[in-house]
């Protein structure tokens, strides 16, 4: 068992060091913010040459999840500041040719008007657009993974399934009942339950060949879809959730996927997890907590202690490994570039923090470690 608000209290250190190590100004400009993609940063990750869109997306709802748990004025100008901040760096407005960014960026931006009145309706409405628009009936339907591409995928389909079902039009409710059956029909595994990554199409619309890897990232981003279209997809919410448990966890701990993109995939996976264990009415809900709570746990008991606070690393189950102090002599560096290991990518930190943050959200609704 834990002690009350033990997790809250994680959840606030972990804030602390990502922001403290890996915020900067855009450029030097007051009034902005953007995460640095490393720690330790390099020039040119300083003035943000290197600059991952939807990283920055989920640091902003990572801000905003920290804000739901102890609101405060300094977030809410934090969150003001990362929008700004993303808009300047994005240089040609508030989309790029990746669906997937696109969508996330929307979702942080209903939340960031929900949440804490930080308005975009332009923004939204832009992206809005761009997601309705990467339809097409190639592959049977689902939106494209990138624009000008072969390439449908579930890192795609699943945020924009969320972004409709938030938006909550008939119209657009339409949408993310649509791409849940697209997903549902064309890219599930039967024999594990688990979502594939996505499918190749023909420019004649004819599937060329599907990509049949696991990633947590899909998981999360189905189950989230299943969860916020409501009691349709309950079924499928809870087969995602005995799947994950089975397949893509080991004693409760989910899996890794390095660091880069891969990163970011668990705690996206834990975020929806939680919104499961909160709004699924099956059994398959309490899974979903104590996939959580395992999770955060390993999360914590391997990070390392550095300057600024803890340090999560890539697989939440092994040991993270700090720059300096008692890491193995040489491991993880190069010559001419420093080190390079995963635990450097504020990916990374992101995963970590969003699964602090999505076990101190359960901690608030009452469920604890076990029960």
């Amino acid at each position: 068992m834990t002690t009350p608000n033990l997790l809250a209290a994680r959840a606030a250190v972990a804030e602390r060091a990502v922001e403290s190590r890996h915020l900067r100004r855009v450029w030097g400009l007051p009034g902005t913010a953007l995460g640095a993609v490393s720690w330790p940063a390099g020039p040119r990750d300083r003035l943000h040459v290197r600059f991952n869109y939807w990283w920055q997306a989920h640091l902003l709802d990572c801000v905003l999840d920290a804000q739901l748990r102890s609101p405060g004025g300094a977030r809410a100008a934090l969150v003001r500041r990362l929008v700004r901040g993303i808009r300047l760096r994005n240089l040609v407005g508030w989309t790029n040719d990746y669906y997937d960014d696109v969508a996330w960026l929307g979702l942080a931006l209903l939340r960031a008007e929900r949440e804490v009145g930080v308005a975009r309706p332009r923004a939204v409405a832009a992206i809005a657009r761009r997601l309705r628009d990467g339809w097409t009936d190639h592959g049977g339907g689902g939106i494209w993974w990138k624009r000008d591409d072969d390439f449908k995928n579930v890192p795609a389909n699943g945020p924009a399934a969320i972004f409709f079902a938030r938006l909550g039009t008939p119209a657009d409710l339409g949408r993310a009942r649509s791409i849940l059956d697209w997903v549902e029909g064309r890219l599930r595994d039967r024999d594990t339950g688990l979502l594939w990554d996505g499918l190749h199409v023909h420019p004649d619309g004819s599937v060329r060949e599907v990509e049949k890897n696991f990633y947590t990232y899909c998981q999360g981003v189905v189950l989230g879809a299943c969860v916020e279209v409501g009691d349709a997809y309950d079924d499928e919410a809870a087969r995602i959730i005995r799947a994950v448990d089975e397949h893509l966890a080991v004693d409760g701990v989910l899996r890794g996927h390095g660091g880069g993109d891969g990163g970011l995939f668990g705690g996206i996976l834990t975020r929806y997890l939680a919104q499961a264990a909160l709004r699924l009415d099956r059994p398959e809900a309490a899974r979903a907590a104590d996939l959580v709570f395992s999770s955060a746990e390993a999360v914590w008991a391997n990070r390392a202690a550095v300057v600024g606070g803890p340090l999560f690393g890539p697989e939440w189950s092994e040991r993270a490994c700090p720059p300096e102090g008692d890491r193995p002599p040489g491991h993880g560096w190069e010559r001419g570039r420093g080190w390079t290991r995963p635990e450097r990518d504020l990916s990374v930190q992101l995963g970590g923090w969003m699964a602090v943050e999505a076990a101190a959200l359960l901690e608030r609704n009452g469920m604890a470690p076990g029960r």
